[in-house]
């Protein structure tokens, strides 16, 4: 199958030092691929490069296996920004702009707007200037607009970035939904796993502009190729050590705090990295009961941190090990800073992590 969009050869520059150096990207049809990294790691650079909005860029893009003519391109994909970029005028008449501007006929443009501004919820304020729009109502007039025009590839710079978490939630479940129900291809740069598990089957992971990691997006969270990757998509317990043991589709890796199991083959005496993520982590209070885990070890709660609707549980088990917990588990654990526990993880839930 042919992709939608095509890059290769993308190399952006900035006087002598070079900000994006992508060799090949690839984007289907259907698709969301979420761009995640650092500030700095050339997200909002890729994203405009790929959108045609930057023209210094070197290497070229192919859209449905033709070369790109950018003009006619342009006019067939949009994007959004993480300020709302509104003209003083009603959000209707916003809406409509880009119908307009496509020689949409009158008719279809009022079916459009009514049925997105619906989507979106700003149908209510469909004749308020954009003006006296709050932030979350903005984003979603922007969202709206975009959508109206049908585009084939959706971009989208870190939209939700600056609005307050409840709002952000409430449109983030919005636009997950029409995504699904349109079938848009979209491409979103954001600083927030969760929020490109959410939205994405794909992510990609910049590092000082280069891709270093990019496939399904489960596979990126939970398999991560080196341990920048798992430190940004929140795999927090990374140890060091050696294999000391290996066979039977198990290797046992030797740390400061004790042996831990993981699943997999990896040669003896390897000087390795292993990587846990914390949902992974199940806590009880002490002595513990019986477990199918292969890994158990006493820790000290060290620091409990609020994650949303989890809390992260950062432990000393001779080694740092995190775990998410809910607010019940917290509640009848009674976890409190200087609480013993007994964690517990499966050999599955260890991940080796590249050199």
């Amino acid at each position: 199958m042919t992709a939608l969009l095509r890059a290769e050869g993308i190399r952006v520059r900035r006087g002598a030092v070079t900000v994006l150096d992508l060799p090949t990207l690839e984007l289907e049809a259907g698709g969301v691929l979420a761009l995640i990294g650092p500030n700095g790691s050339g997200k909002s650079t890729l994203l405009k490069t790929l959108a045609c909005l930057m023209e210094s860029a070197e290497g070229s893009l192919a859209f449905r296996g033709e070369t790109l003519r950018p003009e006619a391109y342009r006019r067939r994909v949009t994007m959004v920004f993480q300020a709302p970029l509104l003209f003083d005028t009603t959000v209707r008449a916003n809406l409509e702009s880009g119908l307009k501007l496509h020689g949409v006929p009158g008719p279809e443009r009022a079916t459009r707007v009514a049925e997105m501004a619906a989507r979106f919820g700003v149908d209510h304020l469909l004749d308020r200037s954009a003006r006296n729009l709050s932030g979350g109502e903005a984003q979603r007039a922007a969202l709206a607009r975009a959508f109206v025009l049908r585009p084939e590839i959706l971009f989208l710079d870190e939209p939700f970035s600056a609005l307050d978490p409840p709002t952000r939630e409430a449109l983030l479940d919005d636009l997950a939904a029409v995504l699904r129900e349109t079938r848009t291809t979209t491409i979103i740069a954001t600083h927030d796993q969760m929020e490109a598990l959410r939205l994405a089957d794909r992510i990609a992971v910049l590092r000082e502009g280069r891709v270093v990691q990019c496939g399904p997006a489960l596979d990126v969270i939970n398999r991560p190729v080196d341990a920048f990757v798992a430190d940004f998509v929140g795999m927090e317990t990374v140890l060091a050590g050696r294999v000391e043991g290996s066979g039977h589709g198990e290797f046992r890796v030797g740390t400061g705090g004790g042996a831990v199991v993981a699943a997999g083959e990896a040669p003896l005496d390897d000087e390795v990295r292993i990587g846990i993520r914390p949902e992974n982590v199940v806590l009880t209070a002490p002595p513990g009961g019986p477990t199918s885990a292969r890994n158990r070890f006493d820790g000290t709660v060290t620091r409990i941190v609020p994650k949303g609707p989890f809390f992260k549980v950062e432990l000393d088990c001779g080694f740092f090990l995190a775990a998410y917990v809910t607010p019940v588990s917290l509640e009848e654990l009674a976890l409190a800073e200087g609480s013993r526990v007994v964690a517990t993880f499966k050999a599955t839930a260890v991940h080796l992590l590249r050199k």
